[in-house]
């Protein structure tokens, strides 16, 4: 099995405020009031659910990289 470099990652506006963030390869869902605090968290959220893993058990690289997508909703005139 090839180990995989990225962890995939999107972030969403929240449903009331704010924005979540969730990985798709690990269970860390995280969230924040602006974008540089939702991305913070998603890099803490992350690290913390490594730490002290073999990330080989995840099918990663030992230092992978996250890769996010940011969903945007139409901006209508």
């Amino acid at each position: 099995m090839q180990l995989q470099q990225t962890i995939k990652s999107f972030i969403r506006p929240g449903e009331q405020s704010g924005y979540v963030a969730e990985c798709l390869e690990i269970s860390a869902v995280t969230q924040g009031e602006t974008l540089d605090e939702v991305v913070s968290n998603l890099q803490e959220a992350v690290s913390l659910h490594l730490e002290g893993e073999d990330p080989a058990d995840f099918g990663l690289v030992s230092n992978p990289h996250i890769l996010v997508t940011f969903e945007l909703q139409p901006a209508y005139a």
